[in-house]
């Protein structure tokens, strides 16, 4: 009599955990992102160069518009690493599949390695016309 109602309550508790798996998670979150580790930033006066690596370990470019950045809410932040060996990277948000905004993590010492500037007399501007969402390769 001990076994089968052990036998039962084992039964009951099983068929409970497959009703749970099949639920969503209330707490699952609606955004996915990807890190990418920097390379350079070159600031433009229209935006940022970002130069990363892909998960194939291949250098990728990506033009992020200025205006996107300095705004609560923007499409794109900045956050300025502390002195270390943190190496500064780029994490670009996607919300139910759609872009939704990216954030930077770079040194706050414009000397450091990563950091440069658009040599005179090379024109980005038309890269940075018209971007709604950053084109990035994974």
């Amino acid at each position: 009599m001990k076994k089968l109602v052990i036998l039962i309550v084992l039964a009951v508790l099983c068929q409970g955990m497959f009703l749970y798996a099949q639920t969503p998670f209330p707490n699952e979150s609606e955004f996915i992102f990807f890190n990418f580790s920097i390379e350079r930033v070159f600031q433009h006066h229209l935006g940022y160069v970002i130069v990363y690596r892909t998960g194939a370990n291949a250098i990728a470019r990506t033009y992020l518009p200025r205006a996107w950045f300095g705004t609560v809410g923007g499409k794109g932040s900045i956050a300025y690493l502390r002195p270390g060996n943190e190496w500064p990277s780029m994490s670009v948000f996607f919300r139910n599949g759609e872009f939704s905004h990216v954030l930077l993590r770079v040194k706050r010492n414009p000397a450091h390695q990563t950091w440069g500037i658009v040599p005179m007399g090379v024109n980005l501007d038309a890269n940075f016309i018209g971007i709604t969402e950053p084109v990035i390769r994974f």
